[in-house]
Order: C-alpha cells, then sequence, then structure tokens
C-alpha cells in the first residue's frame, strides 16, 4: 500500500524551484495555491500527491527517454503496472462509494503518465466492473471482489465487427438449454465477432458480452449481458470454444491490447446471466422488472454511460497536459520585439493568446463539467443497484445518457483541436517528440471514436431534445428533468422573444450574458430542428429519413449547443458560489466569461442567420 503524504501546504503544494518562469509567477492576480486547494480540495490533492509519489519512487514506471518499446513489451510492462496499481490499493472499494471523485482522480493521474495505462485500468474497474455492478444482482456480487485483486481481468464486449453504433444490430446469441440450465454463447459467422474490445488482446480472463437471449420457443428477447471466461486466468490461454486474438498496432495507446473474440457454442451457466433488467427461470421462462423493452434496452446498455463519461475526463487530462506544455513553452520562448535588442515572450503576442487560453478556460469548464456528470452517474447507479425502477430513475438514465453522449463528444473534439493548436503554437520545437504534443494527440484520437463515434452519439443527444419537444406539443407537457439540464427549455417561447442587448464590451465578461445568449440559440436550434423534422415527414420522408436529413445542419449544431450550454452552466454556477474565496473571483468569473465566449463564437453565422429571419418573417435560406 502506498504511503500518504502528511504535513501541511508546504508539504502538499510545495514551491516551484526557481526558473525562467518566475517573472510570470510574480505577476499573477492571485495565489496558486488558493486556486488548487478550491478547485481540487486538500483531500483530493493529498490523494493525488500518494499517486504520484508512488509512481515516481516505483522503478517499474521508471521512463526511458528515447527507447521505442516493441509491442508486446509495452504491452507487458502496462499490464504489470496496472497489477502494480492495485497492489498499491490507492482506491478500495469502500473508498469509491465514500469518496466516488477519487475514481476520475486517480484515472487522471493514470492518464498524465500513459493513456493506456488509464485505459486499462478504467476498462477493468469502472467499464467491466460497473456493467458487473450496475447491471448484475447479489449472486454477481462475488465478481467485484475479485475485479479488485485480479483474479480476474475484465473487458467489455459490446462491438462487433460488423456493427458497433448499431447496438440494435448485434448478431451475437445466447440460446437457453433448461435441460443443463446453461446458456449458449455463439457467433454465427465472423462478422459477428466482438472486434476493437479493449483488454480482450493479451490480458482479460472474463469479458461481459452482449448477445441476444433466446428462450425456448426460440423467443428472442434482445440485447442481454452476460460474464463470460475467455482465458484461464494462470495460463491466460483461450477457454473451450473460444477463439480470441490481438487486434496489432495502432495509431495510438498501443500500450492498451484491443482484441477480437468469437464464441462456438460456448456453455454458460445460468446464473452468468447478468440479470438486474432480465432473467430466466430454470425451466426458461423469462421475467423482467420493464415491461418496456425499450426501456429494458437502455438499461442494458447503462454501462455505456460510464465509459462515455470516463472518457470525457480523460480527453480533459490529454488538454490540460497539452495546454500547460504549449503556456509554459510560450511563457519562455523570446521572439521579435520593440527594438532589435529587446525580445519579448511569445505568450505577450495577442495572437498566441487568442490560440491558447480559450483552451485554458477549456480546460477547467470541462474538468469541473465531468467530475459534476460523474457525480450524477454515481446517483443513478446506486439507485439502479437498490432496485429503483420509479419514473425520475429512468428519466435520469436518459437525462444522464443525453449528457454523456453529447460530452464526450464535445471533449475529446476539443481535447484534440487543442493538442493541435497547442502543438502548432510551440513551432518547430512542439515537433519533438520528446515533447509528448504527438503522443497526447495520437492517444486523444480513439477518444473520438470508441464507446460511440462522435457524430452518431450527437444523434442520440438531439433526439432526446426532440422527444421533449414533442411531449410539449402534442401533450402539453413541461420541460423537466432530475439534473434541471432542459428545465430552462419550458419558456422556451419567451425565450425566443428576447433580443441579446449588451451595452460595453465589459458586459460580456459576465458569463451570465453568454448564458442567455446560449439559451436563446438551443431554443431557436430546437425549435428549427422540430419544424425541420416534421416538413421532411410532410414530404413523404420515412422517421429514418427525415432524422437523417435533419442532422447535418440542425440536429448536430441543436445537440453541441445544448451540451455546451450546460458545461457553460455548470461552471458559471460552480464559480459564482459563495463560497469562493473572494481573491478568486475574479479569475475564475474571466475564466468562465472566456470559454462561454469562446464557445458561443463558434455559432456566430447560426447566430447571424437567426437574426435575419427574425428580421425578415418570410425569409427561409434553402438548408431548410
Amino acid at each position: 500500500m502506498a504511503p500518504t503524504v502528511e504535513g501541511g501546504d508546504a508539504a502538499l503544494l510545495p514551491e516551484f524551484p526557481r526558473g525562467p518562469l518566475d517573472a510570470y509567477r510574480a505577476r499573477a492576480s492571485f495565489s496558486w495555491k488558493e486556486l488548487a486547494l478550491f478547485t481540487e480540495g486538500e483531500d483530493m490533492l493529498r490523494f493525488k500527491k500518494t499517486i504520484f509519489s508512488a509512481l515516481e519512487n516505483d522503478p517499474l514506471f521508471a521512463r526511458s527517454p528515447g527507447a521505442d518499446l516493441s509491442l508486446d513489451r509495452y504491452r507487458e510492462l502496462n499490464f504489470l503496472r496496472c497489477k502494480r496499481i492495485f497492489e498499491y490499493d490507492f482506491l478500495s472499494v469502500e473508498d469509491m462509494f465514500k469518496s466516488p471523485l477519487k475514481v476520475p482522480a486517480l484515472i487522471q493521474c493514470l492518464g498524465m503518465y500513459d493513456s493506456s495505462l488509464a485505459a486499462k485500468y478504467l476498462l477493468h474497474t469502472l467499464v467491466f466492473g460497473s456493467a458487473v455492478y450496475s447491471s448484475g444482482s447479489e449472486r454477481h456480487l462475488t465478481y467485484i471482489q475479485k475485479i479488485f485483486s485480479m483474479e480476474i481481468f475484465g473487458c467489455f464486449a459490446l462491438t462487433e465487427l460488423s456493427h458497433g453504433s448499431n447496438t440494435k444490430a448485434i448478431r451475437t446469441t445466447a440460446h437457453y438449454d433448461p435441460a443443463t440450465k446453461e446458456f449458449i454463447i455463439h457467433s454465427p459467422d465472423f462478422e459477428a465477432a466482438k472486434f476493437w474490445v479493449g483488454n480482450m488482446g493479451k490480458t482479460a480472463t472474463h469479458a461481459v458480452v452482449f448477445a441476444k437471449l433466446h428462450v425456448p420457443g426460440d423467443q428472442c428477447h434482445g440485447l442481454h449481458p452476460f460474464i463470460v471466461q475467455i482465458r484461464d486466468p494462470k495460463t491466460l490461454l483461450p477457454m473451450p470454444g473460444v477463439m480470441v486474438g490481438d487486434m496489432g498496432k495502432k495509431l495510438g495507446q498501443n500500450g492498451l491490447d484491443n482484441g477480437f473474440a468469437m464464441f462456438h457454442k460456448v456453455r454458460v451457466p445460468r446464473q452468468s446471466l447478468l440479470n438486474r433488467m432480465g432473467d430466466v427461470t430454470p425451466e426458461g421462462t423469462y421475467v423482467s422488472p420493464f415491461k418496456d423493452v425499450r426501456q429494458r434496452f437502455g438499461v442494458s446498455l447503462g454501462g455505456l454511460s460510464s465509459g462515455r463519461v470516463s472518457i470525457l475526463s480523460l480527453a480533459v487530462v490529454n488538454l490540460k497536459l497539452a495546454i500547460a506544455i504549449a503556456l509554459r513553452f510560450s511563457a519562455t520562448r523570446r521572439q521579435f520585439g520593440p527594438t532589435q535588442e529587446e525580445e519579448i515572450a511569445v505568450l505577450e503576442y495577442p495572437m498566441q493568446q487568442c490560440r491558447l487560453l480559450p483552451y485554458l478556460a477549456a480546460a477547467y469548464a470541462l474538468d469541473h463539467f465531468s467530475k459534476s456528470l460523474f457525480l450524477d452517474l454515481v446517483e443513478l447507479q446506486r439507485g439502479r443497484a437498490s432496485g429503483d425502477c420509479s419514473a425520475r430513475q429512468a428519466e435520469l438514465g436518459r437525462e444522464i445518457h443525453a449528457l454523456a453522449s453529447a460530452g464526450k463528444p464535445l471533449a475529446s473534439w476539443t481535447a484534440q483541436q487543442g493538442i493541435q493548436e497547442c502543438r502548432e503554437a510551440c513551432g518547430g520545437h512542439g515537433y519533438l517528440a520528446m515533447n509528448r504534443l504527438g503522443v497526447l494527440r495520437d492517444d486523444n484520437d480513439p477518444n473520438c471514436t470508441y464507446e460511440g463515434d462522435n457524430n452518431v452519439l450527437l444523434q442520440q443527444t438531439s433526439n432526446y431534445l426532440l422527444g421533449l419537444l414533442a411531449h410539449r406539443v402534442q401533450d402539453g407537457a413541461c420541460f423537466r428533468s432530475p439534473l434541471k439540464s432542459v428545465d430552462f427549455l419550458d419558456a422556451y417561447p419567451s425565450i425566443l422573444d428576447q433580443k441579446f442587448e449588451v451595452s460595453s464590451v465589459a458586459d460580456c465578461l459576465d458569463s451570465a450574458v453568454a448564458l442567455a445568449a446560449y439559451k436563446w440559440l438551443v431554443c431557436y436550434l430546437l425549435r428549427e430542428t422540430y419544424q425541420k423534422l416534421n416538413q421532411e415527414k410532410r414530404s413523404g420522408s420515412s422517421d429514418f429519413e427525415a432524422r437523417n436529413n435533419c442532422q447535418v445542419s440542425h440536429g448536430r449544431p441543436l445537440a453541441l449547443a445544448f451540451l455546451e450550454l450546460t458545461v457553460v452552466q455548470r461552471f458559471h454556477e460552480h464559480v459564482h458560489q459563495p463560497c469562493v474565496p473572494p481573491s478568486l473571483r475574479a479569475v475564475l468569473g474571466r475564466l468562465s466569461a472566456l470559454y462561454a465566449l469562446w464557445s458561443l463564437s463558434r455559432h456566430a453565422a447560426l447566430l447571424y442567420r437567426a437574426e435575419r429571419r427574425r428580421s425578415c418573417p418570410g425569409r427561409r435560406d434553402r438548408s431548410s
């Protein structure tokens, strides 16, 4: 077990060594230590310091600059390091329940060391472990202890070679045999092979396998998760009937062993079914607490929200690292000046500030959003574990699904764009491999694809919002959600009548101003998307065609604007709490306003088009 960090602020937040950044640090209008204590809290800072100190002093985590590891050696080291993390016991199961924010904190610390290590740990504990915990029942609790002792090592097997985002088309089957009280897991052909599964390539011993459940009479009850042993824990040889292998080298995250698996009539006990949303009696009768098939399907894929929220957090880590590297370089790199004898730091140039500072603000705003959304997810999982089948619980699940489905795209794209901007802002030196910017870019890249392609996921969020508006139009229902992310839409007719006006630039330095504009924009996009969808249907398009025809210029910007508004709203509320130290209010307020205005500026063309329509009500552009 790793020793904890004791002592006061000096031990917890030691002064930086003297160096070329001293001049900038001396000019700060706030205390960086006070900011760290406010954003993290003393307990969390000690927790992170404990992790970093352990890794710094452990030879297993020592880096060899310039050394190119072979693929097999890198993956072997990554597994050994993951194993060592469990040996340190930084976070027990009890701690996870007591202080849930320590979970993303640990993953962020590991991500700062190596994205592959963070992903490996995350997939085993949060994705595989959460699937067992939230989708299983009391009979599956023995697996939880084995997960944290690493008696077993897990993966989450949903995606297949021929189907990823279209989960309803998954073709792996699980037929129940009442004679032996077993399920028969089977891949009908190679296209039904589980594919791109993290940890499956070399190290996973068990998988949560999603398959279509069939009971006698060939009744299919849709996709359900099963715990399936795929390797012998002692030898790592495949189990009978399982063909499992590694995907090979990727563009990034090569310490993570992504793999594939096919199942040839593999028999597993009836108890292998994770039965929170549905079960099969020994005689072969299917039973479920959910009468609504769609609701049951949504609950069965609840583990995907855990993965997406975790990816959001990892993307933020990558952005934090990149922006810290680029800003520190910019503060020390000197080019040109008012005279030939005097050069100034490139950070002094407005262009450099314009390129980098918005991403600094984004890192703070998205970091806070990822933490708050993780706590929302914890609330949802605790409700499911307690057997809560209330309407509020179901609505909470839908809301978190919508937020996570847009949150992952926003965070991963912001990080990807930010890392590239940081690379370019560092000039030629930014192209050196030793500065990590290239590795960060490559390791962040898959965040845009796995656990759901970003563009496809955004349709989940726009569909959620359109469904709420449809209920309002048809039934007069109010816009209400457990997390209140859509409550403002209840006043959308009056919001659309508002006009955005400010008397000076200084007025914009309050993020409340940008918030008001964002609410108007989301209401406008929701109305336009709803009208466009109905127009497509009236013209003879099927529901499938109509939604596709709406997505590019309507649904996609709607989903992104809604999520950006949510991030801005939560960060605005966070930095305007009464408990914010007076000395930090100005700098946090500026960060909040900068992120809000920068994000809003990306919709300038939409805002301009909307204003022209309001000025000329009869005018419709061709996109409609």
